[in-house]
């Protein structure tokens, strides 16, 4: 995989919608001006790309609007990193602009960059991860920057904070602490704080004993399944397929599976049926473990444990559970294509590379 470079204090930093467009909207205003002011408290200078902040409508009716504004901020020389606003469910309509323009994948292949996001992002993840350029699983500017509390939130702020050193971070431990999701986003509730619990379960090893080991390759369920389904958009799997968007069985060799459940809090039956689909393909086969994200809330927590045992069925495929990744607050990163080793015994992540050139 080709690395971006670490970021350092004074770099411009993209902001892209590449899914939804609702940090366009007049009640976003206030979430606009703290994720500014967190990025310019880093060290960093924000730049909203030309179309970000155009609206759910417009964003949603024109596709190739998004898909410029990426490729804007890969010509820019001066643009060092590129931050996701949110996720979303129909970025894949970027596909054909991006993947079908030369100069784009070109340029993306020899001038890596920093880009983080999470959810529907799934999708531009593996479209870099074809186009061999490693991303990140991570913080978006919504979610995180924006945070309505006083401060960013103290895990997720050390992960970002890590896009700032060559070797990234060492290991992933759990959080002390977890959050509920907020119910109300407005400002009149910008400086209070989430409600939050302290972490009794931490990492949980659901089965497989010892260590096990190898690159990162994965995303959010929901993305995943519609990949292979015509669950959301009639034409979203021919349009994937197409684009070779879904790693083939060939590159799940050997890889070590993250995944971790939507906002949308699948139904344990729901649940069983996106994991199925990944069985079908064959990957539950190939890969080396897996990682799979704390559910949103704590939602049907015990309920998916007893899933994810019933579809895998392979007992000795080790499987770590309740990692903060994801829908899930606090969030760490992971890195696309890095090489990492999981202990069972210590439920600790250990990074075996570096990830930044």
């Amino acid at each position: 995989m080709n690395k971006p470079t670490a970021l350092k204090k004074g770099d411009q930093v993209a902001i892209v919608s590449l899914s939804s467009g609702i940090l366009g909207e007049e009640f976003c205003k206030h979430q606009v001006e703290l994720g500014l002011k967190r990025l310019q408290e880093l060290g960093l200078k924000p730049v909203f790309m030309p179309n970000a902040l155009k609206g759910l409508t417009y964003l949603k009716e024109n596709p190739r609007a998004r898909a410029e504004d990426l490729k804007k901020a890969f010509e820019d020389e001066e643009i060092k990193g590129i931050i996701c606003i949110i996720g979303g469910d129909d970025t894949y309509t970027l596909l054909p602009y991006l993947m079908e323009d030369e100069a784009f994948v070109q340029k993306v292949k020899s001038t890596p960059k920093l880009f983080t996001g999470f959810s529907d992002t799934t999708i531009n993840h593996l479209m870099f991860y074809k186009l061999g350029m490693q991303s990140f699983y991570g913080p978006n500017f919504l979610c995180d920057l924006a945070e309505l509390g006083k401060e960013m939130l103290p895990y997720t702020k050390e992960f970002f904070e890590s896009y700032f050193k060559v070797e990234g971070k060492e290991n992933i431990t759990s959080s002390a602490i977890w959050y509920e999701e907020r119910t109300d986003f407005s400002a009149d509730v910008v400086g209070t704080e989430r409600i939050a619990h302290k972490e009794k379960k931490g990492y949980e090893v659901l089965q497989g004993k010892g260590t096990f080991s190898g690159r990162l390759l994965g995303g959010c369920l929901e993305s995943l399944y519609d990949i292979l389904t015509q669950n959301r958009y009639e034409d979203q799997k021919a349009t994937c397929e197409k684009y070779g968007i879904f790693p083939s069985l060939e590159e799940w060799k050997g890889k070590v599976l993250f995944i971790e459940t939507c906002e949308e809090k699948p139904t344990p039956e729901v649940l069983e049926k996106e994991l199925h689909a990944l069985k079908d393909q064959g990957v539950f086969e190939v890969i080396n473990g897996i990682l799979v994200g704390k559910p949103q809330d704590e939602a049907y927590y015990e309920d998916y444990k007893a899933v994810y045992e019933k579809v895998i069925e392979n007992k000795d495929l080790p499987i770590l559970y309740n990692i903060n990744f994801g829908h899930a607050t606090p969030r760490c990163a992971l890195p696309y294509g890095v090489l990492v080793e999981v202990d069972l015994e210590s439920k600790k992540i250990c990074f075996k590379e570096n990830w930044f050139a």
